[in-house]
């Protein structure tokens, strides 16, 4: 598989931009183990929103995407805007609780 570039930053580093579209960043404080665990998280999630059979399972898998992209920083509070111990403690509850509701 071909690698891509990384995808455009503004000057801020809050966001990337793709397809002219900003998109917010992933927190860059997120160490690389836990960051790449989270992106597989959100992979599944993806897929499982893809392959839904009824509503009940799309919900449930759009509520992990949500789950997965809060813990990465991408939606809830922007985390420039939290403490270093409240980035901390969002990723690290939000990968233990998708660690344990959806094993990999």
């Amino acid at each position: 598989m071909a690698e891509h570039p990384p995808p455009e930053k503004t000057p801020d580093g809050h966001f990337v931009v793709i397809g002219g579209r900003r998109w917010r960043a992933t927190d860059p404080e997120i160490p690389e183990e836990d960051a790449a665990r989270l992106r597989r998280h959100l992979m599944a999630a993806r897929r499982a929103v893809r392959d839904a059979p009824d509503q009940a399972a799309e919900r449930a898998a759009r509520s992990r995407v949500r789950r997965a992209k809060t813990a990465l920083g991408e939606r809830g509070t922007p985390w420039w805007e939290q403490s270093g111990q409240e980035r901390r403690r969002r990723w690290e509850e939000g990968l233990a609780g998708l660690d344990t509701d959806f094993p990999l």
